[in-house]
């Protein structure tokens, strides 16, 4: 069996791009998406906007120091949700093989594709003009023979780009490349590297599995095949989300009465990430860090799923007052998740469960 053929597609700025196709008055203008108010995230931000440094998950506040002419939209997910829908229906004239991630990307698996082009180069290239021409918006897309080496293709020539790794030219593209490149290589894991005077993929190809293993566990297997472009994934059709959740550290910790701003911005960033999702999620779960490290949890499935991000930021805090364990106790860390996802069809409303 020959090499295979995958495609990452990555929508440019998204939502930003929507904005901007259907209001021809933000166009080559600095958008920001992001619902009012001061303890709002940046949900999109257009590529006018991210050349003065502004990007998604920023405070919103920031932003808008950062790029003082921006236009601020307020997010629609409905909408962008029925231009996904068009995107999807684009992919599917050419694989079945489709592994969405998010609303603005996708990978695709088109070793044999239905329209019977001859490369994954040219099919990727007819992706991105049909969405051009189909939707009016710009696409960038990485080809290479697994997962891994075309998400980091699709990044490479953005925005509206498209790049390729063939088989012979994975070593050329990947050793000089800085670990922080590689997924699961935060700030932790990297200073770690870092330490071990590791800088590049090719630094990291110099130690042996049982080295890394020995240094960063069952972690160490995933980064002794990265280092060498291996990633044996398949692409998984509909793969469904079980769970999703935001967290932060606090700079100093904190009594539990002064953990409220935190919660609602973690709330209106998981919100943005749950808008995301094609089905909904019907618990909300609550995460507290004690300055010991006692992980404390609190969850709720109410009645019906929230509906806004004001619903989630309400639930957060009621479960909040669920937690009572002194006044004294401080907390290092809190976070806010989604769980147990259905079909929107299947989610009738219910008695509220606290679990």
């Amino acid at each position: 069996m020959g090499a295979r053929k995958i495609i990452h597609v990555d929508m440019d700025a998204f939502y930003a791009s929507v904005e901007q196709r259907d209001d021809p008055q933000l166009r080559r203008k600095p958008v920001i998406v992001a619902w009012n108010g001061n303890r709002s995230v940046v949900c999109a931000a257009s590529y006018e906007a991210r050349s003065f440094g502004v990007h998604s998950a920023m405070p919103a506040v920031r932003a808008e120091r950062l790029c003082p002419a921006a236009i601020f939209v307020a997010p629609d997910f409905t909408r962008y949700r029925a231009v996904s829908h068009s995107v999807r229906e684009i992919f599917k004239r050419h694989t079945d093989l489709i592994e969405p991630l998010s609303l603005d990307e996708a990978y695709l698996d088109v070793t044999e594709n239905k329209t019977g082009l001859p490369t994954a180069t040219l099919v990727a290239r007819t992706i991105r003009e049909q969405i051009r021409q189909e939707l009016n918006l710009p696409a960038s897309a990485g080809v290479a023979p697994n997962k891994f080496l075309a998400k980091l293709a699709s990044d490479w020539r953005k925005p509206d780009g498209l790049f390729v790794i063939q088989p012979e030219e994975i070593d050329a593209f990947l050793l000089p490349l800085p670990v922080g490149r590689l997924p699961g290589v935060g700030k932790v894991t990297g200073e770690k590297l870092g330490k071990l005077g590791v800088q590049t993929v090719k630094d990291l190809r110099g130690f042996d599995l049982p080295q890394l293993e020995q240094h960063f566990g069952s972690y160490g297997v995933r980064l002794h095949g990265l280092a060498r472009g291996i990633d044996d994934s398949d692409v998984v059709p509909d793969r469904p989300t079980q769970s999703i959740s935001v967290e932060d550290t606090f700079e100093h910790d904190v009594p539990l009465s002064e953990t409220e701003p935190m919660i609602r911005r973690l709330a209106e960033k998981l919100w943005s990430a749950s808008r995301k999702e094609s089905r909904i999620a019907r618990t909300v779960v609550l995460k507290l860090k004690t300055s010991e490290f006692k992980i404390l949890t609190r969850s709720l499935t109410p009645g019906s799923p929230p509906t806004s991000c004001e619903e989630l930021t309400d639930i957060a805090l009621r479960l909040r007052e669920r937690v009572d364990i002194g006044a004294q106790q401080r907390y290092r860390l809190v976070g806010i998740g989604l769980s147990n996802f259905r079909e929107t069809e299947r989610v009738a409303a219910q008695p509220a469960l606290f679990e």
